[in-house]
């Protein structure tokens, strides 16, 4: 039996809403990379949880077959631990992707901070206001 629980972490996802100033682009990029770190820790545990359930119907299954019950029980146990077996490696494969994803979020927030940081802050240090992006492009 697992011990896992839905967590109301409380993540919501940040709005697309066209937003495009560079302290709102930071602060969703900030928020994104943080729910998928927690994504991946929720994730890694998880797979632990179902490796040690797959674990335990193996074992489960030995002990059923040493109490010489019928085989059809030996037989569905050990399927449970092979769909266990099988579940656990996709979230393996889930819990590297939202990493990976997680990895390149930070980094598009650092490379978005060394384009563009120096410039709003001059923008936003000036009295006078600055053209939108784009308005000399006519």
């Amino acid at each position: 039996m697992s011990d896992l629980t839905p967590r109301g972490t409380g993540a919501v996802p940040a709005p697309a809403d066209g937003d495009n100033r560079y302290k709102a682009v930071q602060a969703k990029l900030d928020k994104l990379g943080k729910a998928m770190d927690d994504a991946t820790f929720e994730l890694e545990a998880l797979r632990r949880s179902m490796q040690a359930n797959a674990g335990a119907a193996g074992d489960m299954a030995q002990d059923i077959a040493n109490a010489q019950l019928d085989p059809k029980f030996v037989a569905l146990t050990r399927a449970v631990e092979t769909a266990l077996d099988g579940a656990t490696r996709e979230v393996r494969t889930l819990c590297d992707t939202a990493q990976e994803t997680a990895d390149l979020t930070h980094e598009t927030q650092r490379t978005h901070s060394k384009l563009y940081g120096a410039l709003d802050d001059i923008r936003s240090n000036r009295r006078e206001r600055t053209p939108k992006p784009g308005f000399f492009n006519r």
